[in-house]
């Protein structure tokens, strides 16, 4: 049985296209994003990959978060920023929003944890944006810059690196698997 979703998984990436949503929502930042037209295969691919790296790792951890992996995407892309960064924070601020202050949708302790958005959409978004205006575009560079100002711990950096490396090991096997397809 796993070899036949694996097949069907390659070979879906072969017919692969962009999902009509996302292609909506980088419309009017086409300029900006014009190297990373989801009409491009590569493209199509890496979104597919990251989507279900992330997909992979909130099933793991049985996340409330698993119905926004599209809007991690997204966002990432919006903001250039790590597609599994702010899946990341959230693993570490609250074990991937399953610890928050109740109806907060703020799996990322932004605010000290008790700012509260109307849906993680809202969340990932407000978080994403001010990741890139408030610690990139002000001259984080790592993350170890970024969690001097983000937290108060001094091992924060590490511990959402623990997270960042799950997610590249869940790509790394997918990757594996796009570029090896199983013989029937």
């Amino acid at each position: 049985m796993k070899k036949i979703f694996i097949s069907i998984f390659i070979i879906g990436l072969c017919f692969l296209k962009a999902p009509p949503i996302y292609s909506q929502t980088i419309a009017g930042n086409s300029a900006a994003l014009k190297k990373d037209s989801l009409t491009d295969y590569t493209t199509a691919k890496k979104y597919m990959i990251a989507k279900m790296a992330i997909k992979k790792i909130l099933e793991k951890y049985q996340s409330p978060l698993i119905d926004a992996t599209d809007n991690f995407i997204q966002t990432c892309w919006q903001y250039q920023l790590d597609c599994y960064l702010l899946p990341s924070i959230a693993g570490l601020e609250s074990t991937f929003g399953k610890f928050i202050y109740p109806n907060s949708y703020n799996p990322f302790g932004w605010g000290g944890g008790y700012i509260v958005f109307n849906n993680w959409q809202e969340a990932i978004d407000t978080v994403g944006k001010g990741l890139r205006e408030r610690y990139l575009e002000k001259g984080c560079q790592n993350l170890k810059n970024i969690g001097q100002i983000y937290s108060e711990s001094p091992t924060w950096a590490m511990r959402v690196d623990y997270f960042l490396n799950q997610f590249y090991q869940e790509e790394k096997k997918l990757l594996y698997l796009a570029e090896n397809p199983v013989q029937l």
